[in-house]
């Protein structure tokens, strides 16, 4: 039985410093304990695909609020369109006619991409918001790891967490940019302080 758990071989070491540590270095816990050279490249993979699961949370996300965005605009457009889908019957006439609109002003002007582009803000309904605080909620933890990984000060660690991310942005953040599109801001990387 091994009572020698501070010093020697086989113990973690943990550094609070930069270091460049790849055998007995310790991860988050003492179970995360690289004994072996593939164990620690297992963790530089894990570490890399980490950061690309941050990236592709974050994409969906994005994608989960243009949904709603694009939703939201077509209800609008919709509800505001003067060609009602109804037709009203004249008696008079005998014949079908389209159903007026509330405001002739209104009516001249409401065409499908003015309706679009004039849509108010609008709140997501609980249901839509709850996936959007649980989207929130994954990108907050996988950050939050993250973060944790790079406290150890390991330079491996760290190269992995900085492939990870150009990985990830790489792929994830291939988009159409547009005059909609909002470029990126100090906070969008970290979500912090904004």
């Amino acid at each position: 039985m091994d009572m020698d758990m501070d010093m020697g071989t086989g113990s973690c070491q943990i550094s609070m410093l930069w270091n460049w540590t790849t055998i007995d270095a310790c991860f988050l816990s003492k179970s995360w304990h690289i004994t072996t050279t593939r164990m620690f490249a297992g963790s530089c993979l894990g570490t890399i695909g980490l950061v690309v699961c941050l990236e592709f949370l974050r994409r969906v996300g994005r994608e989960y609020d243009a949904f709603l965005v694009r939703r939201a605009r077509l209800r609008y457009q919709f509800l505001s369109n003067c060609e009602q889908p109804s037709r009203t019957f004249s008696e008079e006439e005998g014949e079908m006619s389209p159903a007026p609109c509330a405001s002739t002003s209104r009516c001249k002007d409401a065409t499908p991409a003015a309706a679009a582009a004039a849509a108010p803000p609008f709140r997501p309904t609980l249901a839509e918001q709850l996936v959007r605080a649980t989207l929130h909620m994954l990108q907050f933890a996988v950050a939050y790891f993250v973060m944790l990984l790079a406290m150890y000060f390991n330079g491996y660690i760290i190269i992995c967490i900085i492939i990870g991310a150009f990985l990830g942005a790489f792929v994830f953040s291939w988009e159409v940019i547009g005059e909609g599109v909002v470029g990126n801001d100090a906070t969008a990387v970290t979500k912090c302080c904004g």
